[in-house]
């Protein structure tokens, strides 16, 4: 359930970090294979990522798919936008489009 507190959080997190990624696990130990591969992606861009383990809140886990109402994780949000997850980020990365988002 999205509560307030979590909604300001996410909130405060998009709007005050370049790229927000929602995830499982970490950036260093990724726990399911799309979060690893949106990781790296974001990761070969050398830009600054705020993560969250989704794994170490169960309110945050569910709060922030209701927040963008979309079913999956990972999540990432870029220049205070949700764009999507690891289909997306890898779709974008491909044809060059997170390369101009990310400059």
């Amino acid at each position: 359930m999205l509560t307030n507190s979590i909604r300001a959080q996410i909130e405060n997190d998009i709007k005050n970090n370049k790229v927000v990624i929602y995830m499982k696990g970490n950036v260093q130990q990724p726990m399911c294979g799309f979060s690893a591969r949106a990781a790296q992606i974001l990761q070969s861009y050398g830009v600054p990522i705020k993560e969250h383990d989704v794994f170490g809140s169960e309110e945050l886990r569910q709060g922030i798919k209701e927040f963008t109402n979309w079913p999956t994780l990972p999540q990432i949000f870029i220049n205070g936008e949700f764009v999507g997850g690891c289909d997306t980020i890898t779709e974008m990365h491909e044809n060059g489009e997170l390369a101009k988002m990310l400059q």
